[in-house]
């Protein structure tokens, strides 16, 4: 009797989960349940399975509404028929097309509208709906005529009345109003709750026929759906066969392109794998990769093929990986197997900047009713709770922004901050809102809207209205089109190169860095800032304690650093075992079997996958529940509860002590926090070494193509610093040197216009373009006639010295300025500009302090560009160690005087400490440690230079300082100021700092692990 069911996929209005939806209809005795939530199908897949889980039948349909006011309820009598209600809905969210108040001709859709929309003639599948409140109009003549057409419309949107207020404040949130100013146009009525179907059918005891009708419509619906079929683009040809033979072609072409002639084991390796991929279907998944990747390279885009995808020898030679599987020993199985329930996919990388093309082929390729992003569900999080709700309550902004950066035991206790906190705890794990997938594409075998309505957000690319956990579920295989700054970095020093020095560069020539002497010799002292995943601090110092000078080492390297393996300690024994591989003995014969390339320790998910199957005897199946855990799809606590089980059963039939199982299966458990495959490290390890090769060999090109690539880890004085100790001569813009991103010329780095805080894109653009079209500048005068530009902006390109060309010192440039613009109008510029010349006057000579531009730097772009930050200090003093000598200071006190470029919050068991990455005055990066003990007293107080005391300890050939004490040191005070003491102190807040947040877990101490370094029996 339930035919308007509404879900919390009714965003913003309903309360209820598909599972307590279905439940509250399972426990009331209900047979079959329709849901229709509005204007979405988000829901649809998982209630059908909810339903039948709990023996009820499952009807789809969609409330359709228009600006709030419900027009009809569209419920499909066959599947097919959500497809067309689908049609309806993408037609309204793309081109505008309108809902209208009667629905369109529909084939296998059944349409029931409210007492208060009925059209002037039904048709033969629509029907009305009279809810309980409104069986008194039937009496009524105009009502009486459609008895014959009536079901009953019970609507559920909600099951207890505090969830009923809940709704309202959801109503509040989407028409962004106080609770207080709710109307009853804007809220469900108060009765949308599940009744019994007794008290139904009492209800309608005068009118049965409605109650035959309501029957009726519910027996003649099925969701008839094939969740195994899989529902991607079948072909890439015409048929199966033309697919498996262009497959094979490119195949052997590319094996002798990659392996020469004869290459026998490579030879059966890709023989094998191709009848796999014949034999699971998946041969246009392969072949439509490829048609990607061949696009790209025709347009010279760099790519890189990562995640399990680089296992298969059969992606190395079509060229969608570049990782030889033969190399690494990677096998293909990680990637597609016979056992594996859920298709795998392939990573694809490209520049943030090319990517945006490899999309627009692929739609126009595929075509636009066929592709489509997977969706994602955006749920509240807890500080947009506490805002929203609070909102809705009539909170100030102030108290807001308590709430939402508070935690909830400091909130004040008033009553509104508790009915906050009350309907807040109730909105957890809520859909806000729907949005794009960050990379997953669905290419379909059928108009995609077969499946789903989809959605125009505003970044120009259709999504479905379901996520990809769905869409993997209804057999939807997505490719994964990423992009990332790393790449652009890569691709843009090559082109410099190529235009500042003539060479040609073959990057994508793997041999070419991995082979590099000195290139090893950086990556061994951790010489790696600006490159591609190995810049991070905690990365460097990795690589220095591992004294990583070859491919294979960084591999490991890679996925060591990621939490799972950190966390379970494994990364600290992996150092140990490496620096010392005579001082260990394998715990168990398994162990040195199959992981003796990381010394009996597993770094990568197959290590996991390998101990599972050979030590602990688990079938291919649990194999597969793991690598799932592992890679952070699909955790279900349950399943992984039942593989346990497993393991220690198995374990005991195999004879291994209870010890030696609880051991392994530690280290097991340990990467359910996410860790990577083999393959997915050597693919990083690869885009590693390229950008390695390129700051090694051509750092300013590099450096400028970080910088212009808005960087990575760090801020762009960082990478700046960087080209300042490679050699550059940096320079800050200027209007006739300067592009928009920055530039080289010889050794001289040009600072891009993007970098000046508070002047617009569109400016910056516009000086380059019309120097381009007219010439350089020829003075300011010159520069205001052709720029249409304000006192504000030009007051900006003074003091940054754009205008140095001119020779004029900035004072009298600002002068000069005014004086041009003074009561100046736009539309007179070239009027006023050519015919009334500025009047030239004899200008009072202004001195400028020392250090007064490197001030006016720091105010405008952040960072002093014309000194080092050590030369603003007051005190003269510069340190008694510097870093090249700390590896002799192991155990012993040090002063440093150093300039903050990071620290990186890591929560212990005593609380709170910080890593903190810093400078000295030679410009050499060294690390910090920071305690809960020190900081209490000894705290950060923002960027700039300290006075840091502590003791240096030396792991495994890489110095860190426990600091005791720190203190902050002052800066001269700004010398534009000299005569405004308030003002003189402003500044030195802008000196920045890079602080990352994390929420992990401790890592474990050396003493905590325990891991065993002899056999265990």
């Amino acid at each position: 009797m339930f035919i308007n069911c509404h879900s919390f996929h009714s965003l913003r209005y309903g309360t209820l989960s598909i599972k307590e939806l279905v439940r509250q209809a399972h426990e009331l005795g209900a047979k079959q349940l329709v849901l229709t939530d509005i204007n979405t199908v988000t829901g649809i897949y998982d209630f059908k399975k909810a339903c039948e889980d709990l023996g009820i039948k499952p009807i789809p349909g969609v409330e359709v509404r228009k600006e709030g006011k419900l027009l009809y309820v569209a419920i499909a009598r066959r599947f097919s028929g959500i497809g067309e209600i689908n049609k309806v809905i993408t037609d309204h969210n793309f081109d505008d097309k309108e809902l209208f108040e009667t629905a369109p001709e529909f084939k296998e859709v059944l349409v029931v509208y409210p007492m208060s929309n009925i059209p002037a003639e039904l048709k033969t599948n629509e029907l009305v709906g009279v809810r309980i409140e409104e069986l008194n109009f039937l009496i009524r003549p105009e009502y009486k005529k459609y008895i014959s057409k009536m079901v009953v419309l019970h609507p559920v949107t909600f099951s207890t009345d505090e969830e009923y207020g809940l709704h309202k404040i959801l109503r509040a949130i989407d028409n962004n109003i106080l609770l207080s100013k709710l109307t009853k146009r804007e809220v469900c009525r108060q009765s949308e709750y599940f009744i019994s179907e007794q008290h139904i059918i009492k209800t309608f005891e005068r009118y049965p026929q409605i109650i035959e009708n309501t029957k009726n419509l519910l027996e003649q619906c099925d969701f008839e759906f094939d969740f195994k079929k899989v529902k991607n683009k079948q072909f890439y040809t015409k048929s199966k066969e033309s697919d498996v033979q262009l497959l094979r072609r490119l195949a052997y072409l590319g094996l002798e392109k990659r392996y020469g002639l004869g290459h026998e084991v490579a030879q059966t390796r890709v023989e094998k794998e191709l009848g796999v991929i014949d034999e699971l279907n998946f041969c246009s998944y392969f072949l439509i990769t490829w048609d990607i990747i061949r696009y790209s390279n025709k347009m010279g885009f760099m790519h890189v093929g990562r995640g399990s995808g680089a296992n298969s020898i059969v992606s190395y030679c079509l060229g969608i990986t570049d990782i030889c599987p033969l190399e690494l020993d990677l096998y293909f199985e990680r990637f597609l197997n016979l056992n594996r329930k859920t298709p795998p996919d392939f990573d694809l990388d490209w520049s943030w900047q090319n990517r945006d093309a490899i999309l627009e082929y692929i739609f126009d390729r595929y075509g636009k009713n066929h592709v489509a992003f997977c969706g994602t569900n955006v749920e509240f999080k807890y500080r947009s709770i506490f805002r929203e709700v609070g909102k809705v309550f009539g909170l100030p902004k102030e108290e807001l922004d308590d709430l939402s950066k508070k935690p909830m035991e400091s909130h004040d206790r008033n009553s509104v901050v508790r009915q906050v906190q009350k309907y807040g705890k109730l909105l957890e794990k809520f859909p806000n809102q729907r949005s794009m997938h960050a990379c997953g594409i669905l290419i379909s075998e059928e108009p995609i809207t077969h499946y789903t309505a989809l959605e125009m957000p505003p970044k120009g690319f259709p999504i479905v209205q379901f996520d990809m956990n769905v869409a993997e579920d209804i057999g939807l295989e997505k490719f994964d089109i990423l992009s990332q700054r790393g790449l652009g970095t890569i691709n843009d020093t090559v082109n410099l190169v190529k235009k500042t020095r003539g060479i040609t560069i073959d990057i994508r020539d793997t041999t070419l860095s991995k082979n590099e002497e000195q290139a090893n010799e950086y990556l061994a002292v951790g010489k790696t800032i600006g490159c591609f995943y190995i810049e991070s601090p905690a990365m460097r110092g990795l690589l220095r304690r591992l004294k990583c000078d070859n491919y294979r080492t960084l591999v490991a390297a890679s996925s060591i650093i990621r939490p799972g393996v950190a966390q379970s300690g494994m990364m600290r024994e992996y150092i140990f075992r490496h620096n010392h591989p005579d001082q260990f003995e394998y715990f168990h014969p398994v162990f040195e079997e199959h992981l003796k390339e990381t010394y009996g320790i597993m770094v990568y998910q197959e290590d996991v996958i390998k101990i599972a199957q050979y030590f602990g005897g688990l079938s291919l199946a649990d194999g597969d529940i793991l690598r799932r855990a592992m890679s952070g799809k699909g955790r279900s606590i349950q399943k992984l509860q039942e593989v346990r089980t497993n393991f220690f059963e198995s374990c005991k039939k195999k004879g291994h002590s209870e010890a030696l199982t609880a051991e392994a299966y530690r280290q097991i458990e340990s990467f359910a926090g996410y860790s990577f495959c083999k393959a997915h490290s050597a693919s990083y390890a690869v885009e590693s070494y390229q950008s390695l090769y390129l700051k090694v060999y051509y750092p300013l090109e590099f450096m400028v193509s970080v910088i212009n690539n808005q960087g990575g880890f760090y801020r762009t004085e960082v990478y700046i610093h960087e080209a300042k100790m490679s050699g550059g001569n940096i320079q800050t813009p200027c209007v006739n040197t300067s592009e928009y991103q920055t530039t080289l010329k010889g050794t001289d780095v040009y600072l891009g216009l993007m970098l000046l805080e508070g002047l617009e894109t569109r400016i910056a653009h516009a000086i380059v373009e019309e120097r381009e079209k007219n010439g350089d500048y020829k003075s300011l005068e010159d520069f205001i006639r052709r720029i249409s530009i304000g006192i504000e902006t030009v007051q900006i390109l003074i003091f940054i010295g754009a205008f140095r060309f001119t020779g004029k010192p900035k004072n009298e440039l600002l002068v000069e300025a005014r004086l041009l613009l003074v009561n100046f109008k736009p539309e007179n510029r070239g009027l006023m500009l050519i015919e009334e010349p500025v009047q030239e006057f004899k200008l009072p000579q202004l001195k400028r302090e020392n250090f007064e531009d490197a001030f006016d730097e720091i105010e405008l772009i952040g960072f002093p560009v014309s000194c080092s930050p050590f030369d603003l200090l007051q005190t003269k003093y510069r340190g008694s160690v510097f870093v090249n000598d700390l590896l002799k200071f192991h155990k012993r006190q040090v002063k440093m005087l150093a300039y903050l470029i990071s620290r990186k919050h890591v929560p212990t068991k005593k609380g709170t400490m910080y890593f903190g990455t810093w400078i000295d005055v030679h410009g050499e990066y060294f690390d910090t440690a920071h305690f809960p003990d020190s900081l209490k007293q000894y705290d950060f107080q923002g960027g700039g230079c300290y006075l840091l005391l502590g003791t240096v300890e030396v792991d495994f050939h890489f110095p860190t300082i426990t600091i005791h004490k720190m203190a902050k040191m002052p800066m001269i005070p700004d010398p534009r100021y000299a005569y405004d003491k308030e003002k003189q102190y402003d500044i030195h807040r802008q000196i920045k700092e890079d602080v990352s947040m994390t929420s992990r877990k401790p890592y474990p101490q050396a003493h905590e692990i325990g891991l065993p370094r002899g056999r265990l029996i």
